[in-house]
């Protein structure tokens, strides 16, 4: 028996697919999962049966009014229809806006009550004026600001939430002036007030393994629905750009890839709505595909799977959907719910079909922003133009941004001087999901920076000085999850899921981990593995983790120097292991508050392997540089390729030319040998370390 899917039985129907889902559970009791799910031909056929015999009534009733004695005709039925259609409308509209005041003066009715008991301030209150305002010694209020870690004077200014702390330390409770001169509304309570909420584009990211077809794909859509009406063809002038398709647009974000997305998300910016994953269809899924689609599932961001390169020779559509089943993503076609779109991004086969699951799968979505509020969104690309001065492209994601708006931007400022769209043209306002690049900033801000529109100019700079001292107080403070803390932060309700990500030797170990460590997972936490991978901790991998406060499992495996580096900068807990058994261990004693006293390991030093010399009776000599730190006689070490441990044991020997040395330091050349272990190549590293014994504090 033939089959259709819901999506395309709505299409012919001219209703929505979620409509359609709705009227076959109330109707027909059928229950479909989404708008991808099949509806066999016999139940289509009643469907449409039910729809046309309702609107066969409705053509009869109208038919009847129009008057059996010709007195009433049809063109007074149609005047009348739209005369009433237009007093729907305008009754919605002033519906709609009676309903946001309604919301914004119960706010007021309910901040009003809870002012009359706490002491009042404004977003940002200099420290003079907060110990007015408390009736606290100055001397007292700088103490108690000194112990929440932020070093302030008598005439600098603080913002709410540091004022906030000091106050509680004080035991005074205070409350947020609703006539506060910002000008910036608090972000939750304005969510609140978002009643006017309409349709608004999808924002979409393209991902996949270097090679697989990202940037053809891009051009390919680019080509086929901006520039069919430009003669000569048009350059793209920021780092996304809007198409129009059906009379739907799609906003398209043409970032670096799942390191840009992860980065972004780390920095509290989820601006994805819809990932396009490009799988080669020669190629199959590679290493960074399978990060990309584990950094999808941590950001839980729905995905569509094109396969590209269906035209090549050895294309292979079938291997792709099999190899995608190893991570949880079933094709539609093979009763799953993820949809797989074949393409050919050379040949522009396909970008339709892609182009339409897209708004199929917005419309699941039900994206919706207000556009009638102040404007606030992200950054989503920056740089310093010699002759522009700083420029940022944003992405607006609620509100309108109008030329002349001051706005607050991370931890810079500004008054909007001019505006331009994906085009480069000049544009006056942009509403939500509109990508803009803007000047009239006072510095270059970051990359996923989140902006907000504010009263003007003067509150901006305010508030950007206040968070440049927050955030400097923050690096000294950042909390993460990590085993030792692991306990006292569930007690605390702080955290109900631990994220874990394991990086391995091979895979059979990281399949093994996870089975394991997931079966940990009790009733007050859950033990989540996001992403496992073979080979060194990477950059990539803190990046992850620093997003998703995920602590990072390493097994037979080493994290590299970038990685070290990073992991100590964004505070992320780096723990590694020789044996299965004992990263159980450890997780399942911290999440009962139990670890046993920590031998806490301590690099020294890491040594380049540039030369080797085989030398009779005495093994392999290695000639090595001291990248860092230093390396000693007695240090224990082992032998890292390609970040995978190789070795483990004790030097042998260490020389400064003929002569033993005790030390080497960085920056000069050794020679040294390894207990019982020949099997040196040019390029290992040596990583030199001691263990101590660290007596855990209590949990």
């Amino acid at each position: 028996m033939s089959k259709i899917r819901v999506y395309e039985l709505a299409k012919e129907l001219e209703i929505s697919s979620k409509e359609l889902i709705a009227l076959l559970k109330d109707e027909f009791g059928i229950e479909v999962k989404n708008h991808m799910s099949v509806v066999e031909e016999e139940d289509a056929a009643l469907i449409k049966e039910l729809l046309g015999d309702s609107e066969g009534n409705k053509d009869a009733v109208k038919e009847d009014s129009m008057d059996t004695e010709g007195k009433v005709t049809k063109s007074i039925v149609d005047e009348y229809e739209e005369i009433l259609e237009e007093e729907v409308v305008n009754l919605a509209k002033k519906k709609k806006k009676t309903r946001r005041e309604l919301a914004q003066e119960q706010l007021e009715a309910e901040e009003a009550a809870l002012a009359n008991m706490k002491v009042e301030i404004g977003e940002f209150i200099t420290v003079k004026e907060f110990a007015d305002k408390l009736g606290k010694p100055v001397a007292e209020v700088i103490k108690a600001l000194i112990f929440t870690g932020i070093m302030a004077g008598i005439n600098q200014e603080i913002d709410f939430e540091t004022a906030e702390k000091a106050a509680k330390r004080l035991e005074i409770d205070i409350v947020k002036s609703k006539d506060d001169a910002s000008g910036i509304s608090d972000e939750k309570e304005e969510d609140l007030l978002d009643v006017n909420l309409e349709k608004r584009p999808p924002i979409v990211t393209v991902m996949g393994h270097v090679d697989h077809g990202k940037t053809s794909l891009l051009d390919a859509i680019r080509k086929a629905k901006v520039t069919e009406s430009e003669a000569g063809g048009i350059t793209q002038h920021i780092g996304a750009y809007t198409i129009t398709i059906n009379g739907e647009k799609i906003t398209f974000l043409d970032t670096p890839g799942h390191e840009a997305f992860t980065a972004m998300r780390a920095r509290g910016a989820q601006v994805t709505d819809i990932v396009i994953l490009v799988v080669a269809a020669d190629d199959g899924i590679m290493p960074q595909t399978a990060e990309a689609i584990n950094h999808c599932k941590a950001a839980n961001v729905p995905m569509i799977v094109a396969i590209n390169k269906i035209d090549v020779e050895g294309a292979n559509i079938d291997k792709v959907k099999q190899e995608l089943t190893e991570y949880g993503l079933v094709a539609e076609e093979w009763g799953g719910d993820t949809i797989c779109v074949p393409v050919s991004a050379k040949q522009r086969m396909g970008i339709d079909d892609l182009l339409e699951m897209v708004l199929l799968t917005a419309e699941v979505e039900e994206l919706k922003a207000d556009s009638n509020r102040r404007a606030a969104g992200t950054v989503i690309e920056s740089e310093l133009d010699k002759g522009r001065g700083p420029v940022a492209t944003l992405l607006v994601q609620k509100g309108t941004l109008n030329v002349g708006d001051s706005i607050l931007v991370g931890s810079t400022y500004g008054r909007i001087r001019a505006m331009f769209d994906d085009k480069g043209k000049k544009i006056k306002s942009a509403g939500p999901s509109i990508p803009v690049e803007i000047l009239g900033l006072s510095e270059v801000p970051q990359a996923g920076d989140k902006f907000h529109e504010v009263k003007d100019e003067k509150t901006a700079r305010g508030m950007a000085e206040a968070r440049k001292i927050k955030e400097k107080s923050l690096q000294q403070s950042t909390m993460r999850v990590s085993l030792e803390d692991l306990y006292s932060q569930v007690k605390e309700g702080k955290i109900k899921e631990l994220p874990i990500i394991i990086k391995a030797d091979v895979q059979g170990s990281i399949e093994a981990l996870k089975g394991t460590l997931e079966k940990l997972s009790t009733d007050e936490i859950k033990v989540r593995v996001i992403h496992g991978g073979v080979g060194a901790v990477t950059e990539t991998d803190i990046s992850l983790a620093a997003a998703s406060n995920a602590v990072v499992i390493g097994f037979n495996v080493r994290p590299d120097n970038n990685a070290q580096v990073l992991a100590e900068k964004e505070k992320v807990y780096v723990k590694t292991y020789r044996v299965i058994y004992h990263a159980v261990d450890d997780i399942k004693a911290a999440m009962i508050g139990m670890l046993a006293p920590e031998i806490k390991e301590v690099v020294q030093g890491r040594v380049e392997i540039r030369q080797t010399y085989k030398v009779s009776a005495i093994g392999t000599i290695a000639g090595c540089y001291v990248l860092n730190g230093k390396i000693t006689r007695n240090s224990e070490i082992r032998l890292l390729r390609d970040g995978v441990i190789i070795h483990e044991g004790k030097l042998a020997s260490l020389k400064r030319f003929k002569d033993d040395a005790k030390e080497v330091l960085a920056g000069f050349e050794c020679g040294l040998s390894i207990e019982k272990f020949n099997e040196i190549k040019e390029g290992d590293i040596i990583e030199a370390y001691v263990m101590e014994s660290i007596v855990r504090k209590e949990l």
